[in-house]
């Protein structure tokens, strides 16, 4: 089974949201839904990057890691696909 961490990004305030699931499609339908509490007042949602790894354990330590650069070089730098 494969692991995901995704970035996701407002379309109403375009702020980002990011994330781990197994499923990237079916999360941002989630999220789309409005049934997510902590992201429902700023949908819609698209997706702006992902990142696919083989454990669970090596994907939520990934999301840990960009979660620390949010709003920063890095992360900004990760968003524009470099």
């Amino acid at each position: 089974m494969s692991h995901y961490v995704y970035v996701l990004q407002s379309l109403k305030d375009e702020k980002y949201y990011i994330g781990y699931s197994t499923d990237v499609k079916a999360r941002l339908e989630f999220h789309n839904s409005g049934l997510q509490r902590s992201t429902g007042h700023r949908i819609p949602f698209r997706l702006v990057h992902y990142e696919e790894y083989i454990s669970k354990s090596e994907a939520l330590a990934r999301e840990k890691q960009i979660k620390s650069w949010k709003g920063g070089k890095a992360f900004k730098e990760l968003i524009a696909g470099k």
